[in-house]
């Protein structure tokens, strides 16, 4: 095994989310939006899930036996209800000071979930393997796309899947995501993203060719001013999700 050389590591988007760590489950602070957001990705992740692995809506703990990874996890907003539904979960955060915010809040609300203050390629380097990763809202923050989503998509158990979720490099993005959503509206403070760091789908369609995980799902996902609320759509020009999976091969799901 050689050492990484090679780091995914933005210091100074890390820096940013450490100081706004704090903010993580507070549904009227900084994250409102990411808390707005949460009900139409966890719905897709649940119905992918469930449709995909064959299980049982209706069990108690219908992820049971599946390992997840939820890396660029922050406060831990998806690890939570994902442990819930009975994953075993590795949650995966650059920044240390969110890595605590998120241990406390697990201890607190009784929930056993494996925070890890690392990055995608050290847990890569370390032969990890997960039966789902979920990869939302991260990849317009780290410094090098290519080897993120490299060592992501290494990291996918045969038969396994990942989520993605990102906003499009855009106009109408600048406009509603960046300069609507963090200078007019102050959904977000401003400077969370930065237009050049935003991905296209077509980007991440390059990353992953030839890793064996393919995306196979695009979703856009809009917001509905009226109901104030997140919804799924054929919109990809600003919000969007892809899943992308990797061939069985003759895989159990859930094995080691």
């Amino acid at each position: 095994m050689t050492a990484q050389t090679e780091t995914t590591i933005d210091s100074p988007e890390i820096e940013k989310f450490s100081r706004m760590a704090a903010e993580w489950w507070n549904p009227a602070g900084k994250f409102r939006p990411l808390h707005n957001f949460n009900p139409v990705r966890l719905t897709y992740i649940r119905e992918t899930v469930l449709r995909h692995f064959g299980r049982d809506g209706g069990a108690g703990k219908p992820f049971e036996g599946l390992r997840f990874l939820d890396i660029g996890c922050g406060g831990g907003l998806l690890c939570e209800p994902m442990a819930r539904l009975g994953a075993t979960v590795v949650g995966a955060d650059a920044s240390a000071t969110n890595i605590e915010v998120a241990k406390l809040h697990a201890a607190a609300s009784g929930l056993s979930i494996d925070y890890r203050a690392t990055t995608a390629e050290a847990l890569a380097e370390a032969g990890e393997t997960f039966d789902v990763i979920l990869n939302m809202e991260v990849v317009e923050h780290v410094a090098d796309v290519d080897l993120y989503l490299k060592s992501c998509a290494a990291m996918v158990r045969p038969g396994g899947l990942m989520f993605i979720a990102t906003i499009n490099r855009t106009m109408k993005a600048l406009g509603l995501a960046i300069i609507g959503a963090e200078y007019v509206l102050g959904w977000l403070p401003r400077g969370t993203h930065r237009y050049e760091k935003l991905v296209r789908p077509e980007e991440i369609d390059r990353a992953l060719a030839g890793t064996g995980v393919a995306v196979i799902e695009r979703s856009g996902v809009s917001y509905n001013p009226l109901a104030d609320e997140w919804r799924r759509s054929r919109d990809m020009d600003v919000n969007y999700m892809v899943l992308a999976e990797r061939e069985t091969g003759g895989y159990r799901a859930g094995a080691a």
